[in-house]
């Protein structure tokens, strides 16, 4: 059989599937199961485009490692055929360890374990199924590879994961704003001391890169409507493990509702392999496929959130730059309780407040370093000539309020 295939994509156009054990990797469940997680969870209440695939995503950015590399291996480093195909690999699964909404109930349907961490569980696995073959791969997804700059092409603040998601959101929502010019950002890259650095004449490039970040995050991943939807998605599930843990009956999926019943925590995860087979049977269908039962569950909190998330009645929702005042709480609080069937066991279930922020670039945490021409590697908010850098450092953090608006519970 011939492995070696070609994958028609809407951002770049063809994507080469480069060696045999990367289509193997393709054709296994674990990673066919990307097909059914949306990349942008609930984004598409807001942009009805954004129905894309963490598949997609992560096709996109093994195209954009092979791109990379190639430029990397044309400017004379040497990179052999093993680190080719494992650095693919490793960034091909960078995301196999997302569960149902990707993160949207990360820390909702699982007991805090982060995506990465179960990312790392499910590549053991496969290099334990495919005989050792992902050796490398790990090491590069783990950073304990010799040579670090595979692992800043895979995660770092300029890796291909964020350049392929920029792009490929910016495509699917329509917000031209997120769009970046990828191919010249790769073009520009070098190996210094066995770190990535941006040559100079692509430092405009990188910040037009940072700003498209800050931009894509307020417009979509930021979005009030979709921290809204989020939210009530968010109650629902925290209103259907709150009535299994009281004995309720609520019906769910086998894989969905272990994790319900249960708090699974990473060393769960590690010791019983119950878990992450469940896991790996878990995706955006079962949450859904629940949601359309629950909206008929006796419950009036469960029944009528998830109906008003199905019919796309939302919570309102205020964001301010200053915390919630107490005095602006209680008014939303007398509102709702002058609501028929609207009691104060409620209100936590119809009142949500918290806190986004958003921080296109931070420094401490690993820099961009710019190649400047006379050989010198700099942090790119010492080397650009533009104020916007040194502002895109800045963690803006705001404040929102969620609640139900004139919504009247059911009872049944």
């Amino acid at each position: 059989m011939n492995k070696r295939k070609i994958v028609n994509d809407p951002v770049y156009g063809f994507i080469n599937i480069t060696s045999p054990l990367i289509f193997d990797l393709i054709e296994h469940p674990y990673y066919q199961r990307l097909r059914r997680i949306k990349q942008l969870g609930t984004a598409d209440y807001v942009y009805p485009g954004a129905l894309h695939t963490r598949f997609h995503h992560a096709l996109g950015a093994m195209h954009l490692m092979q791109e990379a590399l190639n430029a990397l291996k044309y400017k004379g480093h040497d990179i052999s055929e093993e680190e080719f195909e494992s650095a693919q690999m490793a960034i091909l699964l960078h995301d196999i360890g997302h569960g149902p909404f990707s993160h949207v109930l990360e820390h909702t349907i699982l007991n805090h374990v982060p995506h990465e961490e179960i990312s790392l569980l499910l590549m053991h696995e496969l290099n334990r199924q495919f005989g050792g073959a992902l050796d490398m791969a790990i090491q590069m997804f783990n950073d304990t590879y010799s040579r670090r700059f595979f692992h800043q092409l895979i995660s770092s603040q300029l890796d291909v994961d964020r350049m392929d998601y920029l792009n490929r959101d910016s495509f699917f929502t329509g917000v031209r704003e997120g769009f970046i010019g990828a191919d010249r950002i790769l073009k520009m890259l070098d190996i210094v001391d066995n770190e990535l650095v941006v040559e100079q004449k692509g430092i405009y490039s990188i910040e037009n890169f940072l700003t498209a970040r800050r931009l894509m995050y307020w417009q979509v991943y930021l979005h009030k409507t979709c921290i809204c939807a989020e939210t009530m998605l968010i109650q629902i599930i925290k209103r259907a493990k709150e009535l299994i843990k009281q004995g309720e009956n609520v019906f769910v999926t086998p894989s969905f509702g272990l994790f319900l019943h249960e708090a699974v925590s990473l060393e769960d995860f590690k010791s019983n392999p119950t878990y992450i087979q469940a896991f790996t049977e878990m995706d955006d269908t079962d949450v859904w496929g629940c949601i359309k039962v629950w909206a008929k569950h006796p419950d009036k909190l469960l029944s009528s959130i998830s109906q008003m998330l199905l019919d796309r009645k939302l919570y309102k929702i205020i964001l301010l730059d200053e915390p919630i005042s107490d005095s602006f709480l209680e008014k939303i609080q007398i509102d709702l309780l002058s609501q028929e069937n609207v009691y104060p066991e409620d209100i936590p279930y119809l009142m949500v407040q918290g806190h986004i922020t958003n921080a296109a670039y931070l420094s401490e945490k690993q820099s961009i370093n710019i190649l400047t021409k006379d050989k010198k590697v700099k942090d790119i908010a010492e080397a650009s000539d533009l104020p916007t850098i040194k502002a895109l450092s800045n963690i803006v953090k705001k404040y929102y309020i969620c609640w139900a608006k004139n919504v009247y519970l059911q009872t049944k």
